[in-house]
């Protein structure tokens, strides 16, 4: 069995970069689809022979199973460790199964819930608007996104984003993809969309920098693990079908 062990939010890996197979007792079993059972736990002296890295920075290490189940891993550690008390009376939750929890006073059950969020590439012809949000980590553009809010489809929510972000109206709006984002607890949800109208005015506040780019010249983009990347390189690869 995998142990998918961290340390301080890290992942820890063996000396050639690999997932170990030995761990914690106490792990948290869980699987993906292929029924493959794992274990995952958090520790809090690191193993001897197992080194810290970064999340994200594993998906160049890593085969793109362990990649994904490392950051299933880290949700489910999240999650058990962000969800003690009951919502409804205070009283600590207990785990039912690997995947739920429950209150014995109330017998209230609760379970990991994800934050849905779009991220939508908008094109014209050769170009791509391209944005910098103030919260990315280094000097690359990426695509508008946001979180879907209560009561609206995920279509409402790419205009919305759009609109609010960028002050631009767009029509064709196509789902492209869907992808988990364990940083913590998200669903990525992707989107191609054509421009109809409008001029570009960058929401300050969420927005550092932006702008329509030419697909041949392209400023520096997201790794190819995340969605902005995936919907890029498809409108470059395939342009013809989106418009």
């Amino acid at each position: 069995m995998q142990h998918y062990l961290f340390s301080d939010k890290q992942l820890l890996l063996t000396a050639d970069n690999t997932i170990p197979y030995s761990g914690a007792e106490d792990g948290i079993p869980f699987s993906l689809d292929d029924g493959v059972t794992c274990s995952a736990a958090a520790v809090a002296e690191i193993p001897d022979g197992l080194h810290p890295v970064d999340l994200r920075a594993s998906y160049d290490m890593l085969p793109l199973t362990d990649y994904l189940r490392a950051g299933k891993a880290a949700e489910l550690l999240y999650w058990h460790s962000n969800h003690r008390f009951c919502g409804r009376c205070g009283t600590p939750l207990e785990s039912k199964t690997p995947l739920s929890k429950w209150c014995p006073e109330c017998r209230t059950e609760i379970w990991p819930q994800l934050s849905p969020a779009i991220i939508v590439l908008i094109h014209r012809d050769e170009e791509i608007l391209l944005v910098q949000s103030r919260t990315f980590r280094g000097n690359y553009f990426g695509l508008v996104a946001g979180f879907v809010e209560f009561g609206e489809s995920l279509e409402e929510c790419v205009r919305r984003e759009i609109r609010e972000e960028t002050q631009l109206e767009v029509d064709n709006i196509r789902y492209f993809g869907s992808q988990p984002w364990p940083y913590p607890q998200g669903l990525m949800i992707g989107f191609t969309a054509r421009y109809k109208s409008g001029v570009l005015h960058l929401q300050s506040e969420e927005l550092a920098n932006g702008g329509w780019f030419n697909i041949h010249q392209l400023p520096a983009i997201p790794k190819p693990l995340s969605m902005a990347r995936k919907l890029i390189d498809s409108y470059i690869t395939h342009k013809d079908k989106y418009e």
